[in-house]
């Protein structure tokens, strides 16, 4: 038997055989799943005027930290807009992309001026040795929701780790094992959380390490997190009991996570309490949270919108204003995230605006 962390461990970042690992599309229509930033470039170009803004007003050096780069349309999007903003600033530019899968990679270096601007890194721990005193911002979109997580479940007033293992037929199944791990306790802790009977919860030991990092790379500067999750209130709804550890292929839930392994990206709504709460406790003090159409407002993309008079809805300008409607409307993906700022040393003007 395996953890649930260490079963996604596996059948996600394996160097042959996970997920993440494998030259597959994953991103967009014709993979799994799609991101704010592959629905128009207009997501990225509002990050360009926000990052270069918040580095201005702290006066911090001009490098950015993406973790998690994916397909590189994030981080082409930005140096794209940025470049047309402001050439001073960005000549002196230095974007840094962490991200573990060769594929991406690939991906990122077809696009991006890696070399000049852009440097690629496998790990955060590259970045740490080869930027000791980093200043700057980090920024990640869907990357925490992707993070290995142990399970939990509460029995008849007994709390359980669920596990993964194989049944009499070698498939894939969970065993329940009682558990006294005392990271899943003091998390549950810290956290004030309380599981009721048949109970479900993902607990993000990962995740809180990688925090620490992040607190150790950076010596001053600005976090942005942006990503799908709950808080430690809204945990305790109906649609959470279960826990919200699922699987996506072809663009469609799956309920199964030991379904198809190593084939389908496996997914769990972040704890924004538990990003706050580790983040302040190494040194990421929280600075606001938002739903991300009100960043996005907040941010001026309405000051994206294109003046046009072609009833063809296939051009350019047609396809933005209808991507600039998707991400702030009612119903759309906006209203699932969130973007979570927090920041180190003396950075006290974090700003929004695009203009």
């Amino acid at each position: 038997m395996i953890t649930y962390e260490e079963y996604m461990n596996t059948v996600l970042y394996d160097s042959t055989c996970g997920y993440y690992m494998k030259h597959t599309q994953k991103i967009g229509r014709e993979g799994d799943f799609i991101t704010s930033s592959n629905i128009s470039n207009v997501f990225g170009m509002l990050f360009a005027h926000v990052l270069m803004n918040t580095c201005k007003k702290n006066e911090l050096p001009f490098i950015i930290c993406e973790i998690g780069g994916g397909n590189g349309r994030f981080a082409k999007a930005i140096l794209d807009e940025w470049e047309k903003l402001d050439q001073q600033s960005f000549s002196a530019l230095t974007y840094i992309i962490i991200e573990t899968s060769p594929y991406h990679r690939q991906l990122q270096q077809e696009i991006l001026p890696i070399g000049k601007q852009v440097v690629q890194y496998e790990s955060i721990e590259e970045v740490i040795e080869r930027f000791p005193n980093f200043e700057g911002i980090m920024i990640s979109n869907e990357l925490f929701d992707a993070f290995p997580v142990r399970v939990v479940e509460k029995r008849d007033g007994q709390l359980y780790e669920v596990m993964v293992s194989m049944d009499e037929d070698h498939n894939l199944c969970e065993r329940l094992c009682v558990t006294e791990d005392q990271e899943l306790s003091i998390y549950l802790q810290e956290q004030k959380l309380v599981l009721a009977d048949n109970q479900r919860f993902e607990v993000p030991l990962s995740m809180i390490n990688y925090l620490n990092d992040m607190s150790t790379l950076i010596r001053r500067g600005v976090v942005f997190t942006v990503d799908y999750g709950y808080t430690n209130d809204e945990w305790m709804l109906p649609q959470y009991r279960r826990g919200s550890l699922r699987g996506y292929s072809n663009h469609k839930l799956i309920d199964n996570p030991l379904l198809h392994p190593g084939e389908m990206d496996l997914t769990t709504h972040i704890s924004f309490d538990a990003v706050q709460f580790y983040g302040d406790k190494y040194g990421l003090k929280f600075d606001k949270k938002l739903r991300q159409d009100e960043f996005l407002l907040a941010a001026g993309i309405l000051d994206f919108l294109q003046e046009h008079h072609d009833t063809n809805p296939f051009s350019e300008k047609s396809k933005q204003n209808r991507a600039i409607r998707s991400l702030i409307m009612g119903g759309g993906i906006s209203e699932a995230f969130h973007v979570l700022i927090q920041k180190k040393g003396n950075t006290n003007m974090i700003d929004f605006s695009a203009k």
